[in-house]
């Protein structure tokens, strides 16, 4: 996007909460690909759909820094709960450490490990699941996690269209190849219905049929 209608976009939207401000800035100072982090405008709409859908329970596949967790943790209904999992141990101090300034420390529950070992563990059901992970197992967390939307429940799948790189049918990359193969899935799936939102790098949301 144009860099101006950039700028026009955060200065026109709800100013940036300060924790997750210094979220942001400690993200990019500390860590390699740092430009995995939400982010303020993505930040926002996540937690807007949470607002909006007020989820009792909600499944994150990538935790990073914490920024996404903290704000789908901003919905949760009374007593509701966030597990996060991450696959990288040496982020959870560091995500905790946030997660506990924004006080939102009793909602989010941090799991260190294979998302694919830990969810057919998780005895819940879910009614928002948001995807961010290897882009080369979207489809494995999706087969995972469908049976444990609710009906009517959401999942969010972020980086769906992966820089314009979806355009190239023949790229033999595999984190491309993942993301190709995720979507033609998604739309060839029957029990679901969705949409793609270009917001930072493309958003697909999905509602499960009731």
């Amino acid at each position: 996007m144009n860099k101006k209608l950039e700028q026009y976009i955060e200065q026109f939207s709800t100013p940036e909460n300060p924790v997750l401000e210094d979220l942001y800035r400690q993200t990019h100072i500390r860590f390699i690909n740092p430009n995995m982090v939400s982010g303020h405008i993505q930040g926002l709409f996540l937690e807007f759909i949470s607002l909006m859908i007020r989820p009792e329970n909600i499944l994150e596949i990538g935790t990073f820094t914490g920024y996404s967790a903290i704000c789908l943790s901003k919905g949760l209904k009374p007593g509701g709960k966030l597990i996060t999992i991450e696959l990288n141990d040496e982020l959870s101090e560091f995500a905790h450490s946030f997660i506990c300034r924004a006080g939102a420390e009793a909602k989010i529950i941090q799991l260190t490990g294979k998302a694919q070992d830990i969810i057919p563990g998780l005895d819940r059901m879910f009614d928002l699941v948001f995807i961010d992970g290897d882009k080369r197992e979207y489809i494995e967390y999706y087969k995972l996690i469908i049976e444990k939307v609710k009906p009517g429940g959401f999942i969010l799948a972020d980086n769906v269209l992966w820089g314009g790189q979806v355009l190239d049918n023949e790229s033999n990359d595999p984190q491309t190849r993942g993301i190709i193969n995720f979507n033609a899935m998604i739309r060839a799936e029957s029990i679901i219905e969705e949409v793609i939102i270009p917001i930072r790098d493309g958003m697909m949301l999905i509602k499960k049929k009731a």
